[in-house]
């Protein structure tokens, strides 16, 4: 087990990664101070971990709610359906929710958590490759809107991450695959170093070599930590975390929620936006070409669904979090390993890279 520590001072935080740990009693019960659990958990989890997780915590009163699997079940209604739980079991303020699950149970379960009752505890066990890497980590918690992806939610950190790699042997090819596109965001936003050694080394990752996997998570939570500490509200550099995520949630949006995987999404968001910053001259063929190879290496998309077209996808990017007075800011390349906020960028260039890819996929 590696332990890594996200450092915000009294609300400070350790994320343990490794394998074997979802069984172990003494991760939980630090971070526990009542003596109720509320484990949130979804239909596809639960058969494989819920019973683990539940003996686990044992020493404690234990109750469960398990929601519907799917990004489209993100919404108000679910998370209605996990304070009526919360209000069934008569919990108290100092019951802790456990958030057992991929980044939608995450960003729900740690949603109401910080709502009910005005904050209790929040301990997140991420069960995908995409949760431990990222959306486990830093305190980002939301439901969906219909017209725009998390677009109600709080900043709320958890009390501890609890990162069982073993978990992702049950993960499908294509969830596993849509994790990896967060991780390759670490390289190119960050890490140059990093995205060398993912060149390298995706096949192994995506054959789940065990040391690969472990490496590649620990090196993308490092990062994370080291960004959530610096900027934990998304006022600075945090917001470089969201390199393609404009252009991906606008595809999410578009989509339903339904269609798309949020990594794919990402995957696809990221080529566009490294498109965009070849056509600003500030990376050149090279580069673009050695970003693309590798998001094809991961086995994602790198075109959108043919049927938005570039008028929607500005609707929606219109939506994103990162605008500010009209602007559509995005997070653009400079080179392999430093990223940058843009607000200033000619529109038509952004123009022609969505009618570009547009094109491409019709």
């Amino acid at each position: 087990m590696q332990t890594l520590d996200v450092e915000l001072g009294p609300r400070s935080y350790p994320i343990y990664i490794g394998s074997g740990l979802i069984g172990r009693a003494n991760l939980y019960s630090p971070h526990i101070d009542g003596h109720q659990v509320m484990i949130v958990t979804n239909e596809t989890v639960a058969p494989l971990y819920l019973e683990t997780v539940q003996q686990a915590v044992a020493d404690f009163e234990v109750h469960t709610t398990v929601l519907p699997d799917g990004e489209q079940y993100k919404s108000m209604d679910t998370l209605n359906s996990i304070f009526d739980s919360l209000l069934t079991a008569r919990c108290d303020r100092r019951t802790t929710v456990i958030a057992l699950g991929g980044g939608v149970v995450g960003d729900i379960g740690g949603f109401a958590a910080a709502c009910y009752q005005r904050g209790i505890g929040l301990i997140q066990v991420p069960t995908t490759l995409l949760a431990q890497v990222d959306s486990s980590v830093g305190g980002k918690t939301a439901v969906n809107h219909a017209q725009a992806k998390n677009m109600i939610g709080a900043f709320y950190q958890p009390r501890a991450v609890i990162a069982d790699t073993d978990t992702l042997l049950s993960l499908a090819d294509r969830e596993l695959a849509a994790g990896v596109a967060e991780v390759i965001k670490y390289g190119l936003i960050r890490d140059a170093d990093f995205f060398e050694w993912l060149e390298v080394n995706m096949d192994a990752l995506l054959r789940r070599d065990p040391d690969t996997l472990m490496f590649a998570i620990e090196r993308s939570c490092r990062n994370k930590a080291q960004v959530v500490a610096a900027d934990e509200r998304e006022q600075g550099d945090r917001a470089l975390l969201n390199l393609g995520h404009t252009f991906a949630h606008a595809i999410e949006t578009a989509t339903g929620y339904n269609t798309w995987l949020h990594g794919e999404a990402v995957a696809t968001g990221i080529v566009m936006a490294t498109d965009l910053s070849f056509r600003l001259q500030h990376i050149g063929e090279a580069e673009y070409q050695r970003v693309s190879h590798l998001i094809e290496g991961a086995q994602l998309p790198q075109t959108p669904p043919a049927d938005i077209s570039p008028q929607q996808f500005l609707t929606h990017m219109a939506l994103d979090k990162k605008v500010a007075q009209g602007n559509i800011r995005l997070v653009l390349l400079k080179r392999i390993g430093q990223a940058y906020l843009a607000d200033a960028y000619p529109p038509a260039k952004l123009m022609e890279t969505l009618e570009r890819f547009s094109t491409a996929s019709a």
